[in-house]
Formats: structure tokens, sequence, C-alpha cells
């Protein structure tokens, strides 16, 4: 790659990385739409996006772990179903047309921002009679960030910090680093299969992942700092900010296809 396109690729992992270490987001939702400017097909870029998740995911996890913010049990109970659907993710994700993959991507992440707010009423409502069990509640979480990982290349942080929230009632920071982790173990699993199709682009996502370890490593050790309502409010201007650009691209998309 020539060495402007690694240095910008670079800058855009720092940028996930912060995200990455504040939000729990494994950073996809910025390095795919990042990787599709540098004309890589989308299936490439989910792919590649996977490599440098890996790479910022496991970082931040290893500094959550060595300050004491770590729940290996918690972890690895959301893993397990994540990494069953990751698989499956991959393959559904193949056969969608680009322009309704994108869409659908937009849809997720807007499908956020009302799980975020469901949880923000639950909580000021008194009597919340149907609670589902703890197991019902990790299957539910783990199953669904590690199929939306496979299909859209993303860490599973956008539903798995908010369905952490909703469905287990865990506190946000906590849901935060519980994500970043069985994002490293999905994203692993996720890079083996897609390495083995020849679809990484690995001179890109390594440029990605190198930034993404400087910025994860800056901002998980300024997440114990941050007020929960900030950490919220990040996650939700977030979603809607990339909402709108990927609607936009699924859009163009389309256009492209007449």
């Amino acid at each position: 790659m020539p060495p402007i396109d690694v240095a910008l690729l670079a800058l855009g992992g720092l940028g996930a990385g912060l995200l990455a270490g504040l939000l729990g987001i494994g950073g996809g939702v910025l390095m795919v739409p990042l990787l599709l400017l540098f004309g890589i097909n989308v299936d490439q870029a989910a792919a590649t996006s996977l490599l440098a998740i890996l790479v910022t995911a496991t970082t931040g996890s290893f500094q959550n772990w060595r300050m004491g913010y770590l729940q290996p049990r918690q972890v690895l109970l959301l893993a397990a179903p994540a990494i069953v659907l990751v698989v499956a993710g991959t393959e559904f994700g193949e056969l969608l047309a680009e322009h309704w993959r994108r869409a659908a991507f937009g849809t997720l992440l807007v499908a956020n921002l009302y799980l975020v707010s469901l949880k923000k009423r639950a909580a000021t409502t008194p009597h919340n009679p149907r609670q589902l069990s703890p197991i019902t509640a990790r299957l539910i979480t783990g199953s669904a960030a590690g199929f939306m990982a496979g299909l859209f290349g993303v860490g599973g942080g956008v539903i798995m910090v908010p369905l952490q929230v909703l469905l287990m009632n865990t506190g946000m920071k906590n849901a935060v680093r519980n994500s970043l982790a069985v994002i490293a173990l999905t994203s692993l699993v996720a890079c083996i299969h897609n390495g083995l199709k020849g679809d990484i682009v690995y001179g890109a996502g390594l440029s990605l992942g190198l930034g993404g370890l400087v910025g994860v490593q800056i901002s998980a050790r300024f997440l114990p700092k941050l007020p929960d309502q900030f950490v919220s409010l990040l996650f939700r201007t977030l979603l809607c900010l990339l909402a709108a650009y990927v609607f936009w691209q699924a859009w163009q998309a389309h256009i492209s296809r007449i």
C-alpha cells in the first residue's frame, strides 16, 4: 500500500480505538466505512475490519484486566453464543446485495437508539414484572452480537452494549468493558474464518489495528473517570451520525446499480 494510505488508515484506526475503549464497540462502525472509501469492496472491508478490531479489542481488554475492571465469567458466558453465531453471520452477509447490507446496518444503528432509550424509560418505572432469566438474557445478547459481528464486519458492541444494559441490568461502563472483551474473542474466530477464505486485506487491517492499539490504550484509561451519563450520550450521538452516513452509503450503492 502507498505510505499515505497507510498513514491515513492508521489515523482512522486511532479514532476508532479511542471510541472502542470509551464505548466498547470494537471500532468497526468506523473502520468499515473508512475501508470502503479506499475502494475495498464490502465483503473485504468487513473481513479486514475484523482483523483491526482483533488488535484493538485485545489491547483494550488487556488494559481493563490490568486495571482490575474485567469480569471474566460474564465475558465467557456472553462470548460462547457469540462465537457460535459469528461465522453464520459472515456466511449470511455474502448472500445480501451490497446496498441492502449497508441499509440493514443503518437500521441496526437506529434500533440501538431505541434500545438505549427503552432502558432509560424502564429505569424510571417502579415495577418491571417481566424480567428475562440471566441465561436467556446472555443467550440473546451474545447471539445477536455474534451474528451482527459476522454480518456487518463490526465487533458487535453496537448491539451488545445496549442489550446488556436493557436485558441484563448491567451498568454502562461494565457493559462497555464486557463488550470489548467478547469482541476480542469473536473477532479472532471471524478472522480465522475470513483468512481461510482470502477476504482479508492484511496491509489495511494491520494499519488500522496499529492506530487503534494506541487509541484504545488512551481511552481505556479515561473511561473510569467519565460519568455514565456522558458515556451514554456519546454512544447515542455516535449511533445517530453513523446511521446517517451508512444510509447515505446504501443509497449511493443503490444508485450505482440502476
